[in-house]
């Protein structure tokens, strides 16, 4: 062995030790850490020959790059819709390197983790109250989600049209609806060939992001000879706007359609009795998109595909390796392998499982409960402030709002507002106007950081 790396592995115990030392430094200050980092600069290196090996690399990245770690697991990180880490998804994740497992099969020779992972999906829809009649894996994110679900409704609508679209590829037959479709959901469909210019988009109901069920069955009776493929929204990124899922499912008993609920977030809000009328239906969905780095507080990257065990067949036709006879029969031998795009897989599972194992339900319906809490008091501080003015009601766990005059002014606001590193927030269209949305999924925000939030924008706007 390379002295190097020997001297690595027997000094591994200093070295991990020196990395929590570094991890605590950050997590333990999290809340002083900034959401925006002024110096971005850095001095490029060459590679060099002779290697300063793990300890030397921890110490340049913290003297040169550790200061552009932003505190976007912090507890005022309101941008985009950003969760936090908590303990126990922390210890999964680090444990998901140690293990280093290419999570695939369920049996057989080698790695068997993915016994693991079905097990995770189990328990996740146990939280979500879904019954057991998905399948269900992780993938990186929303966007890999919703293509997963999506490529198997393609390969549904075609069927339909009497073509195999993973083997013959994208005939133009095939009609996606939607109201508000997140942004992931029209990559989707760029990168599926289905092209995201070719979504016939539904009429919303009015002062809301939700669609409009009569536009909706006129639409379905215009297309009612095309396979249809419907993306519902559970949670706009917006408003936290619900689709009518339940009216949607009794249309489906009329016009046969592929039901796609894209519940990235707002899938969580199952977790409260108060909120789950707001799902009432989806477990009647054809395919459903979960995001577990957004409110179940696991690191990037994370995310669930369910597909209904019932389009099992469609869902391997879309994905089988077909030409690497060594992974198995799929129907004999289950391998994610044949169920998802990936062929390389990280064992995601892992810091899901920790999680709930760790908090179970009442742990995560007190992350939902106070999320909406604190989106509540910030939405009630907008409602008041001489400064600000609420653009849609204060739905769930996100507040849309913007300056109440001067509202050219508000990419100035919110540079300055940023760039003060205390809170940190994202701009946004509603409606074609421009807005400024704060998301709050992350278990650490307190009551405190909402007052510390309100001070940094008066602040900002008495200078303006």
């Amino acid at each position: 062995m390379l002295e190097l790396f020997e001297n690595e592995l027997n000094n591994l115990k200093p070295i991990l030790d020196e990395v929590t030392s570094a991890s605590l430094d950050f997590l333990e200050n999290i809340a002083e850490k900034p959401t925006y980092i002024d110096d971005q600069t850095v001095t490029a290196a060459d590679l060099l020959d002779a290697g300063i090996g793990a300890a030397g690399s921890l110490e340049v990245f913290r003297k040169h790059y550790e200061k552009l770690m932003v505190a976007s697991p912090g507890p005022r990180y309101w941008g985009f819709v950003t969760g936090g880490a908590t303990p126990a998804a922390i210890a999964g994740d680090w444990l998901t390197a140690v293990y280093d497992q290419n999570t695939q099969s369920t049996q057989g020779a080698g790695d068997v983790s993915a016994i693991l992972e079905k097990e995770t999906i189990r328990l996740l829809c146990q939280l979500l109250h879904l019954p057991e009649d998905f399948n269900g894996g992780f993938v990186t994110g929303a966007t890999m989600s919703n293509f997963t679900g999506l490529a198997v409704a393609r390969q549904w609508a075609g069927e339909r049209s009497g073509r195999d679209v993973s083997r013959e590829g994208v005939s133009g037959d095939l009609v996606v609806m939607a109201a508000t479709p997140h942004s992931s959901v029209v990559k989707s469909l760029g990168m599926l060939g289905i092209g995201s210019n070719n979504v016939v988009r539904i009429q919303v109901s009015e002062g809301r992001e939700a669609m409009d069920l009569a536009d909706f069955e006129q639409k379905l009776i215009e297309h009612q000879y095309r396979p249809i493929i419907v993306n519902c929204s559970a949670g706009t990124v917006n408003t936290v706007d619900f689709d009518d899922i339940k009216a949607i499912v009794a249309l489906k008993q009329k016009y046969p359609f592929w039901l796609h609920i894209d519940a990235a977030f707002g899938g969580f809000a199952a977790c409260l009795p108060a909120q789950e009328h707001l799902l009432a239906g989806w477990e009647q969905a054809d395919s459903i998109t979960i995001d577990c780095h957004k409110w179940l507080n696991v690191p990037y990257d994370s995310a669930v595909s369910l597909v209904r065990k019932e389009h099992s067949r469609l869902q391997v036709s879309t994905f089988q390796n077909s030409n690497a006879p060594y992974l198995g029969d799929p129907s004999e031998n289950f391998s994610y392998l044949n169920f998802l795009p990936e062929n390389s897989r990280r064992f995601r599972a892992l810091p899901a499982w920790f999680s709930l194992t760790a908090y179970g339900r009442n742990g995560f319906e007190w992350i939902v409960q106070n999320s909406i809490a604190r989106a509540q008091a910030f939405g009630t501080y907008i409602q008041s402030s001489e400064y600000f003015e609420l653009l849609a009601p204060v739905r769930l766990n996100v507040v849309c709002f913007r300056l109440k005059s001067g509202r050219e002014r508000m990419p100035v606001f919110l540079d300055r507002l940023n760039r003060r590193g205390k809170v940190f927030m994202t701009p946004t269209l509603l409606s074609g106007e421009p807005a400024i949305r704060a998301a709050f999924v992350n278990y650490r925000t307190a009551e405190e950081d909402i007052l510390i939030a309100i001070r940094e924008m008066e602040e900002v706007m008495r200078i303006l």
